[in-house]
Formats: C-alpha cells, sequence, structure tokens
C-alpha cells in the first residue's frame, strides 16, 4: 500500500510534467492526498484528468462570483480549487455559489475541504443530485461514496453554512445539570493546595 507521503509527492511532480506550476503542483499533491485519505478516489481522477488536460482545454476561471457560467467549454477544477482557495475569505460573504459545467469535479473536493478549515464553517456541495458535506478539513461525508465518480458536473452549488448547535438548549441544560454534581465546593485547603497556591517562591 502506498503512503499518503508518497501519493503526494508523486501527485504534484506528475501535475509539474503536465505543465503546472510548482506552486500549483504542490497543491494539487496535497489535495490528492486528502482525498486518498478520505477513502476517495484522488489517483484515478487525477490520472484521466491530466490525460484529458491538452485534448479537452478547460476553462480557467479567475474571478469567481456568485453566479459562475463557462462560455463553452468546462471549468478546469484545479485552477478553480486554486481560485477559490485564494479567494475565500471574500466568497464566504455570498453564502451560496453556482457553477455551470465543472469537469471532474472531485478534483475540487478537497480545495473545497481545506477552505471549510480556513473559515470555520462547514461547506456543501452539491452537483447532479450528488452531495457532499466538508467539515473543517476533519471529514467529509455524502450520500455518493462507493460510486462511480462522473468526469463532468453540469450544476453545481456550494453553500457556505453557519455554525449552530445540533441539540436543544432543553437537552444542553439536562446535560449541564448533571455535570454539576462533580464540581467540588471550593474550601481554603484546595485554594492552598492549587497550583501556583505556595507560599514559596522557587523561581
Amino acid at each position: 500500500m502506498k503512503s499518503l507521503s508518497e501519493i503526494e509527492t508523486t501527485s504534484k511532480r506528475a501535475s509539474r510534467a503536465a505543465g503546472f506550476s510548482w506552486g500549483i503542483a504542490e497543491e494539487v499533491g496535497k489535495c490528492i492526498r486528502l482525498l486518498e485519505l478520505f477513502g476517495l478516489p484522488g489517483i484515478k481522477n487525477l490520472n484521466e484528468y491530466l490525460d484529458n488536460r491538452e485534448i479537452e482545454n478547460f476553462e480557467t476561471l479567475f474571478s469567481i462570483s456568485k453566479n459562475n457560467k463557462s462560455s463553452a467549454k468546462f471549468f478546469c477544477p484545479i485552477n478553480l480549487g486554486v481560485n477559490f482557495l485564494d479567494q475565500v475569505k471574500k466568497l464566504e460573504k455570498f453564502n451560496n455559489i453556482s457553477f455551470e459545467k465543472i469537469a471532474y469535479p472531485i478534483l475540487l473536493i478537497p480545495f473545497l475541504s481545506r477552505s471549510s478549515e480556513i473559515v470555520g464553517k462547514r461547506i456543501s456541495f452539491n452537483f447532479d443530485e450528488n452531495n457532499f458535506l466538508l467539515n473543517f478539513n476533519i471529514n467529509i461525508s455524502s450520500n455518493f461514496l462507493k460510486k462511480e465518480f462522473p468526469s463532468v458536473a453540469k450544476s453545481v452549488e456550494i453553500n457556505f453554512l453557519e455554525n449552530e448547535d445540533s441539540f436543544s438548549n432543553k437537552d444542553w441544560s439536562s446535560l449541564y445539570a448533571l455535570s454539576e454534581d462533580t464540581f467540588v465546593e471550593e474550601t481554603d485547603s484546595l485554594k492552598q493546595g492549587a497550583a501556583g497556591a505556595g507560599l514559596t517562591d522557587n523561581d
């Protein structure tokens, strides 16, 4: 089994050999490592993307807006991902962003996952009835696992989700009340034995 370090290094070098700058190739390496870590077919899709990149001549989107439409060809997922990372603080203010026609949408997922960590919000990624929830670059949940990823996404929506508790105030109050049974009433002896409360200065 290949290590994550091998996966990252080889993906980076292959991307550089395919014509990307070392900076972008480095980002690709990190993202393919993430996909494989999360059990998603990063190597397979990167191979297919690199094989078709020059033939398809994918479109580059430099400045991302709330609604983005490709003129004719499909958007390049690598350049789109790098620019999304760079602009994520601005994009967060849109709350939701739409795209038409993205090639190899799986390659955009790790860029969105890393973006989720940067803004401290979960991000939902939906394309052609497939859903992904990106959780602060810690994990990815989806209804799409173990399916064959499509090479194109015709309609894409990305949403920044506000952070909310998954539990009610009532449930929290009940649990907190129970936790109070562990609180110890402070006494003079506890104060003297607490850290930093000694009478001698050892510095």
